[in-house]
């Protein structure tokens, strides 16, 4: 991934007519990746000591990273900040990574159960440990 990274992040660069000292911060947004893997990308295009955000939503990681980049500008903080996204992907179907815990969409899930099965025991259940 961190060819593919800096891959990326030098188009940005080019398209932006900017050199890689005039960022301030940069949000780097992945999904399969190490919690750091957002600081071993940047670091491929260079080692400023910019504050690097890491960000991961799924299907919306790249609007997120994005997104967040923008409201660093509009907030006045920073004049310019790299968005940068990549994606190593294994192959095959997505699955479930942790199976020792409990899965962030659980509720969501029993909801979505009672929703279209009627099963208002799966409802009341979900409600009361919110």
């Amino acid at each position: 991934y961190p060819e593919m990274a800096q891959d990326a992040g030098r188009r940005a660069l080019q398209d932006a007519s900017i050199q890689f000292s005039e960022i301030q911060a940069a949000i780097v947004g992945y999904c399969y990746g190490e919690a750091t893997s957002g600081q071993r990308a940047v670091y491929g295009l260079g080692v400023t000591g910019i504050p690097i955000i890491n960000v991961n939503n799924n299907c919306s990681t790249g609007s997120t990273a994005l997104f967040t980049a923008k409201k660093m500008v509009e907030s006045g903080v920073y004049d310019c900040v790299l968005a940068l996204g990549f994606e190593k992907m294994e192959p095959g179907n997505l699955s479930v990574k942790f199976t020792d815990r409990t899965h962030p969409a659980d509720k969501h899930f029993s909801r979505m159960k009672s929703v279209y099965t009627g099963d208002v025991s799966v409802a009341a259940s979900s409600s009361s440990s919110s």
